[in-house]
């Protein structure tokens, strides 16, 4: 081959790039930038963001970025047919039922696809303290879980037309080491007494971007997984773990009705839900072994690694 030739001068890598399958992840934030790295020797990963700045940091990371808006129908036209596997990590609009920037999507996803879709655990409502699993009906309670409940909804609807296989991750509360509840307890926002708190739920954003990869080889397909850890505690007692290990003052805490009074309408919605559920369909079925099983354990190393940053003792 002609040595001047433009193929002839890319490198090694980027041949072998040209026969990886090609995925597409929308919604590139936080947790799409830990999954790049655990699956860019595997595919030839495209990444959707509306902020034509930050092409840089995800060519960095090993993705190809693509100017594209969920909110505006017109700028997908060039993901049509881009990529049989998608990971979908989009936040549905703040306002209505539905979830306009799903619909939008599914105009443009292909025949026979695989998709990954990132929800929430909101879905089931208030549980109260029983223990349940994927089986268990969804019972949105809130306009933010119900535009969940519509996404999944659609999604399920074009697995079943275009023989697609739709995985559905349903997910709690993420925290990581800069995701931290550590300036409301700077604030002194108070939380419920124990015997009015719910129950509540945790990923590490490590692990959830390890459950990402993993649906996408191992999930049966049009199933449900509760992307959780194995934690069993309350939100109070959550509040309470990272306070002793950062070394600040227990969040006060208040009856229901003086809490309403003095927080937001979101922050109780939050304070409202009690969920206690189960976490074996992604053992059993996609074999993940996690970095932080507990949050105790993910708390710890975000504290340890807060030192090593700063070199505080």
């Amino acid at each position: 081959m002609n040595q001047n030739h433009p193929s002839a001068r890319l490198t090694d890598s980027h041949r072998f790039s040209f026969g990886k399958p090609r995925l597409l992840i929308v919604g590139c934030g936080d947790v799409g930038m830990r999954l790049l790295p655990l699956i860019r020797s595997h595919f030839r990963v495209f990444a959707v963001t509306s902020q034509p700045g930050r092409h840089t940091e995800l060519r960095a990371a090993g993705a190809i970025p693509i100017t594209a808006n969920l909110d505006e129908p017109h700028s997908l036209a060039r993901l049509a047919g881009l990529a049989k596997h998608i990971v979908h990590l989009a936040p549905p609009h703040a306002e209505g039922d539905s979830d306009r920037r799903t619909r939008n999507l599914i105009a443009i996803l292909p025949d026979m696809g695989r998709l990954v879709y990132v929800s929430t655990t909101g879905v089931y409502g208030n549980c109260g303290d029983q223990l349940f699993d994927e089986t268990r009906p969804v019972k949105a309670s809130n306009p933010r879980a119900r535009r969940r409940v519509a996404a999944e909804q659609l999604l399920r609807g074009w697995a079943v037309r275009s023989g697609s296989a739709l995985s559905i991750l349903r997910v709690p509360g993420i925290y990581a080491a800069d995701r931290l509840p550590l300036e409301r307890l700077h604030k002194g926002t108070p939380a419920l007494t124990q015997a009015e708190d719910v129950y509540t739920n945790h990923i590490h954003a490590d692990d959830l971007a390890m459950l990402i990869r993993l649906a996408l080889f191992r999930a049966s397909p049009n199933r449900v997984y509760h992307a959780l850890d194995d934690s069993d505690l309350k939100m109070g007692a959550y509040f309470d773990l990272v306070a002793d290990c950062f070394n600040l003052p227990h969040a006060p805490r208040l009856p229901r009705d003086e809490l309403a009074r003095q927080i937001s309408p979101m922050l109780l919605s939050f304070m409202s839900e009690s969920r206690r559920m189960k976490n074996d369909r992604i053992k059993l079925e996609l074999g993940v072994r996690l970095r932080y099983p507990t949050v105790q354990q993910g708390v710890r190393a975000a504290f340890n690694a807060r030192l090593k940053v700063t070199g505080d003792r």
